[in-house]
Parts: structure tokens; C-alpha cells; sequence
């Protein structure tokens, strides 16, 4: 008779032959497949859920000063991100220290305005005047449209030329018309005092926001008005205006009169959001001054470096005055 250890033994195998029976019949090749994605499936999420957590958590390093790190979330498409902050400083730096392109701004004059514009950039940029900053402007504006402004035919027709890599190359070419100011010099002081009349800022040039119909200057009985601008002018809301003679004109400049009569009556025309920046160079001269604060308006100066002044104008409303 067999012992009671042999049975216990012989029952085990019993059970033991039974299990792998059952298991070889429900283990078929597709559910082995199954089995073996659900596995891997499973030890893939649990990489990637460690591997945001340890990102979430990580700090980042800003100009050499530790921060948390926020969830990112573009506002728009990473190509229309334009220049990075660290690219602009290189380029503003670059101009300014370079004393022959910027004959009367000082370095920090060129670093004010390239503050207001690589805030809003990139953006709808008007520019008047064509000097050796243009490219400048271009550059900080890149993912924007940038539009020049400009009186002397020589400058306008010579732009692409005088570009590196000349006008074969595509990703340098600025935009630029030309315009003609017809306000001299001399009759200042009988255009300053236009300010007060209904025909330059009455209802009929104080437009409500929305955009200026193609030709509104032709048409405007204002004798600061800038006749034949170009279409592209009609084109676009300028988020910023730089009122800019070139740097080889004489001062003062006659055409800065008309211009900033122009950036007064296109910013109040923009349609809400931000206010215009319009940002003025020159102010040292008594044109540039004098214009600058009645169309510009005092009470909308946000900021003065040296010979730079800096206004926000804000769209304008019904029954709104014309400066604050």
C-alpha cells in the first residue's frame, strides 16, 4: 500500500498536469499576442506619465536666473513667433554701436524704439523714411509686414541694391514706395495751426474705428494730408508707425509734418486692441516737436529717450475729443 507521502505526491503532479492542460488550451497565439501589447502598452504609459512628471517639475534657466516652468501654450504658430528676445538684443546692439549708420541717434534712442516694436512684433510696421536702419526694423519685424515710406526716388529705387547679397536675395528685400510731401518748412506755423480746424481733426478726418478706405488722404480737404500713397498703405491697421527721416536728410525735415498728420489720423482709425505705437525720432527739432505734440497729442506720451519720443494712441471713439 502506498504511503500517505506517495499519494500526496501523486495528487500534485495530478494537479500540476491538469493546470498546464487547461493553460496550453486557453493560451492561444493571438491571446499570447494580446497579452503581450497590453503589457507593453502598459509599461509605455507609465514611462511617459514619469517622464512628464519629472518635466513639470523641472526649473528652467532665464538669462541666468532660475524659474518654474509654465505649461506651453502658443498663441500662435511657432513660425509667426518672430525674432527671439536674445536674436533682437544681438541686432539692436550690433546698429547701435555702429556709429555710421545712425549719424544723430544715439545708441540708446535706437534701443527705445526697438523696445516698442519687439513688443508688438511680429506686427504691421509703417515706416517713414528709408535710412540705413530700415534693415534694422525689417529684421526685428520678421514674421510681420514692414512697409517703408519714403520721398527721395534715389533711396526707394537704390533699396534692394544696397542690401547684402543685393536684390537677388529674397529674404532681404525691404518694401518700400514712394511718397511725396508737398508742406515746406516755411509754412509751419500756418499748418500747426490746422490742428484746430474741423477739416484736419473735425469728424470728417476723426474717422470711427475701422480701416481707412483706399484713397481717404486724396480725399481729405486737410492741407497736411499726404496725397498718393500707395495701396499697400490701405492695406493693413499699422500696430506701429515710426516717424523716421532718413539719416542723410538735413534737419529739420519738411515731410515729417505730413507724416505724423498721417500716423495721427491712421492710429485713431484702427479698429480697438491695443493702442497704436507711434514712435517719433528727431523731437530735438522744433518741426518734429511742435507736430509731434499737437497731432500726436502730449497727453499720449508714454516715453522720451534723448531725441526719441514715444506715443500710444488709442482707436477712436463717437464723441471722443481728438487729445485727451
Amino acid at each position: 500500500m502506498a504511503s500517505p507521502m506517495h499519494a500526496r505526491r501523486a495528487k500534485l503532479r495530478s494537479h500540476l498536469v491538469s493546470a498546464k492542460a487547461k493553460l496550453k488550451h486557453h493560451l492561444t497565439p493571438r491571446r499570447l499576442l494580446l497579452l503581450s501589447a497590453a503589457s507593453a502598452s502598459a509599461f509605455l504609459l507609465l514611462l511617459i506619465l514619469r517622464t512628464l512628471s519629472a518635466a513639470a517639475s523641472a526649473p528652467v534657466v532665464v538669462h541666468g536666473a532660475q524659474q518654474q516652468q509654465h505649461r506651453h501654450q502658443p498663441a500662435r504658430e511657432e513660425c509667426d513667433q518672430g525674432v527671439p528676445a536674445d536674436v533682437a538684443e544681438a541686432l539692436v546692439h550690433y546698429a547701435a554701436s555702429n556709429a555710421t549708420a545712425w549719424r544723430r541717434t544715439a545708441p540708446e534712442e535706437v534701443a527705445a524704439a526697438a523696445r516698442v516694436l519687439s513688443r508688438r512684433a511680429p506686427c504691421n510696421l509703417l515706416v517713414f523714411g528709408l535710412g540705413r536702419g530700415a534693415v534694422l526694423w525689417a529684421a526685428l519685424n520678421h514674421g510681420g509686414r514692414t512697409v517703408f515710406l519714403e520721398e527721395d526716388d534715389a533711396l526707394v529705387s537704390g533699396v534692394a541694391a544696397g542690401l547684402p547679397g543685393g536684390s537677388s536675395s529674397p529674404a532681404l528685400a525691404l518694401e518700400a514706395y514712394r511718397v511725396a510731401y508737398l508742406a515746406s518748412a516755411a509754412d509751419a506755423d500756418e499748418l500747426l495751426a490746422l490742428r484746430d480746424t474741423p477739416d484736419c481733426t473735425g469728424a470728417t478726418q476723426q474717422p470711427l474705428p475701422g480701416p481707412l478706405s483706399p484713397g481717404h488722404f486724396d480725399r481729405s480737404p486737410c492741407k497736411l494730408a499726404v496725397r498718393g500713397l500707395p495701396a499697400a498703405f490701405y492695406e493693413a491697421e499699422w500696430d506701429v508707425i515710426l516717424v523716421d527721416a532718413p539719416t542723410e536728410a538735413p534737419a529739420p525735415a519738411p515731410g515729417m509734418m505730413g507724416a505724423i498728420y498721417t500716423a495721427a489720423i491712421a492710429a485713431r482709425a484702427r479698429t480697438g486692441g491695443e493702442a497704436t505705437d507711434v514712435v517719433v525720432h528727431d523731437v530735438d527739432q522744433p518741426v518734429q516737436d511742435r507736430f509731434s505734440t499737437a497731432f500726436l497729442c502730449g497727453g499720449y506720451i508714454k516715453e522720451e529717450v534723448g531725441k526719441l519720443r514715444h506715443f500710444a494712441i488709442p482707436s477712436s471713439k463717437e464723441g471722443m475729443p481728438f487729445c485727451p
